[in-house]
């Protein structure tokens, strides 16, 4: 697997993030029991999905190794592909990067190109 997975934040899920410390959900983790993340050729749809035309996304990089082995698991999602799934609270610490994310004129998100996110069509 990467050494990255990413996650998607709103506006104020991220400064709540910066100011605790720690991520505890957003409320669709909470309802499925885990923090959702996506691996690098995952983000693009799974912001199409989910977030097209939402503005002030931040999108942040996660260190695989400062997560815990036990509570991050692959398990098979949306399109019979495994996601990333952390049973456990987010510590700010395994943060690598933060990137704000801009919209273009079709409601699509542009990803900046040191984030290395894989976009399968555009």
């Amino acid at each position: 697997m990467a050494d990255l997975v990413y996650k998607i934040f709103t506006k104020d899920q991220w400064q709540s993030f910066l100011r605790d410390g720690v991520f505890r959900g957003a409320p669709v983790d909470l309802a499925d029991g885990f923090i959702h993340f996506s691996a690098a050729h995952q983000v693009a749809a799974t912001a199409a999905k989910h977030f097209t035309r939402v503005e002030g996304l931040v999108l942040a990089s996660i260190s695989i190794k400062d997560l815990s082995v036990a509570a991050l698991k692959w398990e098979v999602s949306r399109g019979g592909d495994l996601f990333p799934h952390l049973y456990g609270v987010l510590d700010g610490k395994a943060v690598v990067q933060g990137w704000q994310l801009i919209l273009d004129s079709d409601g699509r998100h542009i990803f900046p190109a040191e984030a290395g996110i894989i976009e399968v069509s555009r």
